[in-house]
């Protein structure tokens, strides 16, 4: 009797088991080390890269993009996509983290944020509490703080979407679509949707899985 009951547990435990393999979050995270290379094919190496500190390969990167999904709860290809081509754009391939052209003090990341979102994320992260009492209201040493810790570094593109950018943005991300993309671009970024940043959403998207791309 007994012996019956615990195969009946395991039987069912095993049924969960590829329901939990196959959730979204971890599709998303087998996708990201190619995805990477795909939106920036040259992100094999930093060989000659202007600041070799700043820069990072795809296979450096993927570990660090796919901490900042979960850490932020993104499970949809399209919020993914987009974060990973924003970063990639930004971050000149991944060759940059701290903003040199025209090198505005305390603008940086992986997705290039400005000093008042450089502020508001550090202040966000529990482990930087103590370091950011020292650094004061200096945009470069706040900065410094985020671009010295890899999971930070990589984290600012899902923090910026998971916090400051709105329900409907994220909904029409989420659903695929150009126009989501470019509500993305416009109203959150607030940017333009220029043809440059196109092409590396439209990388990421197919490199993603992304439904319609």
């Amino acid at each position: 009797m007994l012996s019956s009951l615990i195969l009946t547990g395991l039987l069912s435990l095993g049924s969960l088991i590829p329901t939990l393999s196959a959730s979204p979050l971890n599709t998303l995270e087998k996708r990201t080390a190619s995805a990477l290379f795909a939106v920036v094919p040259k992100a094999s190496t930093c060989d000659g890269a202007p600041f070799p500190q700043e820069c990072k390969t795809a296979d450096e990167a993927a570990p660090f993009v796919n901490q900042s999904f979960r850490t932020y709860g993104i499970a949809s290809p399209g919020e993914a996509a987009a974060v990973i081509a924003i970063m990639a754009f930004e971050s000149g391939d991944f060759k940059y983290n701290i903003n040199h052209f025209p090198g505005t003090p305390g603008q940086g990341t992986r997705n290039m944020q400005y000093p008042q979102f450089n502020l508001k994320y550090a202040q966000s992260i529990p482990g930087l509490k103590d370091k950011l009492a020292a650094a004061g209201s200096d945009p470069k040493a706040v900065l410094a703080q985020l671009t010295a810790n890899g999971e930070y570094d990589f984290g600012s593109g899902a923090w910026f979407l998971t916090t400051q950018c709105s329900d409907a943005v994220r909904a029409g991300l989420k659903s695929g679509g150009l126009a989501g993309w470019q509500a993305y671009i416009t109203e959150c970024i607030q940017t333009t949707a220029t043809p440059e940043r196109l092409a590396y959403w439209q990388r990421a998207a197919k490199a993603m899985g992304v439904p319609g791309n």
